[in-house]
């Protein structure tokens, strides 16, 4: 069942309800009896089962072997031409 947020318009407390999809919604906040209006949250979502592997997604630690900065690449001056060295003649 998942988990529906409501904000209160009276006292702006924050009240979540865990409830089917069919269910109707809550209509007064439990703590002043004020409106309630739903609002949007990112659901907490963890994947557990076959399927899912600890090396689909990137460790905590795995950005600090990175460096933080990139570095710009210089500008490199074209070679030189080198005059072909002759093989010497015996």
């Amino acid at each position: 069942m998942p988990i529906y947020e409501y904000k209160c318009t009276r006292c702006k407390a924050r009240v979540e309800s865990l409830q089917k999809v069919n269910d109707p919604p809550p209509k007064y906040c439990p703590h002043c009896g004020g409106v309630l209006k739903k609002i949007v949250s990112s659901p907490a979502i963890h994947f557990k089962g076959a399927g899912f592997y600890i090396t689909d997604y990137p460790k905590k630690g795995a950005s600090e072997k990175e460096p933080k900065t990139k570095e710009k690449p210089t500008a490199e001056k074209p070679a030189e031409a080198k005059p072909e060295a002759k093989p010497e003649s015996k």
